[in-house]
């Protein structure tokens, strides 16, 4: 029994952190919690899109339109995160998103069917949450011993990809029941639990004085960069994922005329990756006990790729073959999350922690800027090639240029998570 026991313990989620920080426990809920309605909303925006334009082109259009605001944003909030109080950052931006959820709901109920005014807000909502996010991450290793940042970041990816596991599912059903002012309706409601929770949070001043934040404090963290070839390489890595095989944009049009249904196919095909990624999350008791993260990062985003790209061929097949792009997606994300949670430690264990706001905005600006990008390249490939080689093709592209970096990056290979280095 106690054998049985040990072997549970090293497979099964590490919920040590819960335990350790109820300041972080608090913020683990809350982001849990509201993360549900942000994916309804996504869900939402995006089948209002297609509805209004039936274009996959318009829909990966919703990416480029919040990525410049996410760059500039992620940027200078991380400097703010440095600068001031990130409790206080993560908070006030915090306020700006849910009014943004609410200007979603009055646009819906008075009948404004306008794709520009909702570009326009997604720029918004991607720069407030470019703000919001380093703030958040940075805060963690004031709130939690090192060797539990592994396990915390689990918990993070687990939280996010439950939302994207439940929240597309439960959004699709409610457009189909309700349409899509209820989806922004709930946004608002369940938001008020990461409010709730960053106002329980305790102060959080930077360690050192830092400068007012402007051009200057943003090049210097810029500058760290170059002086930090670990941290730079899981930038370039998640870039090839998230650029060259995100799939999102695709979801619409094959929910509509591949797999010949509506809102509630396209919520599975949302779901998927959050399915795969909740499942590995529950088998992730092993995660604090690789040490060469490194090596893990470039051989997850190996399977992320290859996964994505069987996706794509089982389009080829039409409807029949529902049930294999759902599981190839929900393998992008298992493999997604274990890249996030060692990605996510490496930098918050390497860089220093008046720095730490800074590389998290870059980090923000890469894992939430790359995707926009990327729905807009995928978008591009499948009006010029169709849905399915869309995938295929960017799938493949995105595992041969891991391959041939990794091989180029003989330190990230080696690097040791006992002995982080950036």
């Amino acid at each position: 029994m106690g054998r049985l026991s040990g072997v549970a313990g090293a497979v099964l989620t590490d919920v040590r952190p819960l335990r350790a920080s109820p300041a972080y426990r608090r913020l683990w809920l809350g982001q849990t919690v509201s993360a549900f309605g942000q994916q309804m909303t996504i869900v939402a925006i995006a089948y209002e899109v297609y509805s209004l334009t039936t274009s996959s082109f318009s829909v990966g259009l919703i990416g480029l339109a919040g990525l410049l605001p996410l760059v500039l944003g992620g940027l200078y909030g991380g400097a703010l995160a440095d600068a001031f109080d990130r409790r206080r950052v993560a908070l006030v931006s915090a306020l700006g998103l849910w009014l943004c959820s609410m200007a979603l709901v009055a646009h819906s109920l008075a009948g404004v069917d306008s794709v520009g005014f909702l570009y326009g807000l997604v720029a918004v909502q991607s720069a407030l949450f470019a703000v919001n996010q380093p703030a958040r991450s940075a805060m963690l290793p004031r709130l939690l011993p090192a060797d539990l940042l592994p396990a915390a970041n689990a918990l993070g990816m687990a939280a996010t990809n439950l939302s994207f596991t439940a929240g597309p599912l439960l959004g699709g059903l409610l457009i189909a029941w309700k349409g899509v002012d209820a989806a922004y309706l709930v946004d608002v409601v369940l938001f008020v639990a990461a409010l709730y929770s960053l106002f329980r949070l305790p102060a959080l001043p930077p360690l050192t004085r830092q400068p007012v934040p402007g051009l200057r404090s943003v090049v210097e963290g810029l500058r760290f960069l170059r002086t930090a070839p670990n941290v730079r390489m899981t930038f370039v890595i998640d870039l090839f994922a998230m650029v060259l095989a995100q799939p999102r944009a695709l979801f619409p049009a094959l929910a509509v005329t591949v797999f010949a249904t509506g809102p509630e196919t396209l919520g599975l095909l949302q779901a998927a990756p959050g399915i795969g990624a909740v499942i590995a999350f529950l088998v992730s008791g092993w995660v604090s006990r690789v040490h060469r993260h490194g090596v893990a990062v470039v051989a997850a985003v190996c399977v992320y790729g290859a996964a994505v790209s069987a996706a794509g061929v089982s389009v080829f097949s039409g409807a029949s073959l529902l049930w294999l792009c759902v599981l190839m997606l929900a393998c992008s994300g298992a493999a997604d999350m274990v890249s996030a949670a060692y990605r996510s430690t490496i930098l918050q264990t390497a860089a220093p922690d008046e720095l730490r706001g800074r590389m998290q905005g870059v980090f923000i600006v890469v894992v939430a800027g790359g995707p926009r990008l990327g729905d807009f390249v995928m978008g591009s490939l499948a009006g010029l090639a169709g849905e399915a080689w869309a995938m295929t093709i960017g799938g493949a592209l995105c595992v041969a240029a891991t391959v041939w970096f990794g091989l180029r990056s003989r330190g990230f290979r080696a690097y040791d998570a006992r002995e982080p280095t950036p």
